[in-house]
Formats: C-alpha cells, structure tokens, sequence
C-alpha cells in the first residue's frame, strides 16, 4: 500500500468529497499515489490505464484502508481515441460525468532526433499530447454539460517541458513535454474566455523514483538505479500533494505551474 504522507488537511478537501476525478495512467508510480490519495480524500476516482488489474488491486487497498472515497478501475489504451470517448460515455452513464481531469500518462522512448524510430515519436505523441488534449476536451465539455463551474483540469508535465537536458534519448520526449507547457496556458485562455471559472494547473517534477528510468531503459534494473543513486529523488506522494495542493486553493487562485525538483537536482 502506498504510505500516505500529506501536507494539506482533509478539511480543505472537504469541497471535492463525493465529486469525480479520472486519473490516467493510474496503475503504477505517480497515477496510483494520485489515485490513492484522492480516495483517501473522499473522491470518486476513476482510474485509467491498460493494466486494470493492477488498478483493481490498488482500489482493493484503498477499500481495505477505510478511505472515504473509492476507486473505480477502467481499461483504456490512450494511444486509441475510440477508447477515450467509451471510457467518458461510460463515465457519463455511471456517474454523470467529471469534475476534475487529472491528465498524469505520460511515457518515454529513447529515441534521438538524428536515429529515433518514427513509431516511437509518434507513441510519444499520441500519449503525451493527444490523449491529454483529448481528455481535457472531453472532460470540459462534460463539465459545461453538467454546470460545473468549478471544475480543475491537471497536467503532470514535468522539467524536460522547461528545459532540454544534453541527453539525446529525452529530445523528443522532452518536445511533447513542451508541448504540456503550451497546452495548459492555452487552456487556461480558453477557459477564462468562456467565462468559466474551471481552474487549468501544470505540474512539473524534475526526477521521480517510479517505474519510468526503467521503461525508458528498456528495463534495464542497473541503469535504472545508476538514474536514482546520485541523490534522493522525488516519491510518488510528493506529486499526488502537490495535487491536493491545487485542489485545495481557495477558488479565486490559479496556480499556473508547480516546478518542483530533488533538493540536490542540478538543472
């Protein structure tokens, strides 16, 4: 189970009790924390991902801890629109629609832009820039539907959409993370000229210790931990407080980008 270590008191949250968040990418690392998190705090989490089983074990969890919420497993590939628009239909069926849309799934290939694979920049596309853009359409329009005005809209982005690191492999990675940069203060224009008081957030974690180094490494374990050994690295939970952070500030405040790294973390 994920350890529950949290800077905002549960009163705070108290507004968002009963409402429905969907979290992607909510099997493993920093989309299972959110998820447990928001649980935690009494919300409806609906919790996407390809791997639901692993989904379904961490909403056993949360019911076994006695959280007030719960959550609810979907399948999803994200790369697939069709499966994005069922999932909202089926959200729109069971539970009215969202209130917030927590945009976490994110991947990267080690593809460089003089050798990478074209199939491999275009999955990083399609997850990190698509389905977002996606997601945050449809959750909008189900906010609109329903009269919600004070729904939030997330992107975990992260430092590479704020600066490109001399590493080949992360280039392209860190194009489609520029691109969460871009999205999400063009969102919060739109948003604010719909006359809407629905509130758009960026946040941006330098290096976190999850299952990311070692996809990236091809799960290669030993280049994975040489990633986290220089120093102590960002937890999972320290990005699902952030969220709860966000959620928690008073309505008239939009918190634009939350840019946070490893107190020994360079660049």
């Amino acid at each position: 189970m994920l350890k529950q270590v949290t800077g905002v008191s549960e009163a705070v949250m108290d507004r968002w009790r009963g409402r429905v968040a969907l979290v992607t990418g909510a099997s493993v690392g920093i989309g299972a924390a959110i998820s447990s998190e928001l649980v935690r705090n009494g919300m409806i989490v609906m919790g996407c991902a390809r791997d639901v089983e692993k989904i379904q074990k961490l909403a056993a969890e949360c019911q076994t801890a006695g959280h007030s919420g719960v959550l609810v497993p979907f399948k999803c590939d994200l790369s697939n629109e069709e499966e994005i628009l069922s999932m909202f239909s089926a959200i729109k069926a069971q539970h009215r629609g969202v209130d917030v849309c927590i945009n976490n799934a994110g991947l990267a290939h080690p593809e460089s832009l003089l050798n990478g694979k074209t199939d491999g920049w275009k999955n990083m596309l399609n997850v990190n820039v698509l389905a977002l853009s996606i997601c945050t359409r449809e959750a909008y329009q189900s906010m609109r539907e329903r009269n919600v005005d004070d729904g939030h809209i997330i992107n975990i982005n992260s430092m590479s959409g704020h600066r490109v690191i001399q590493s080949a492999f992360t280039h392209f990675y860190s194009a489609t993370k520029y691109s969460v940069t871009a999205l999400t203060e063009g969102l919060r224009q739109e948003l604010r000229e719909a006359n809407t008081h629905i509130r758009a957030t960026c946040i941006s974690p330098g290096l976190v210790e999850t299952e990311f180094a070692l996809r990236l490494h091809g799960y290669n374990a030993e280049k994975a931990a040489t990633a986290y050994s220089k120093y102590e690295p960002l937890k999972a939970i320290d990005i699902a407080n952030a969220v709860t952070y966000v959620l928690s500030a008073p309505p008239h405040v939009q918190i634009g980008d939350i840019q946070m790294r490893p107190v020994e973390q360079a660049v």
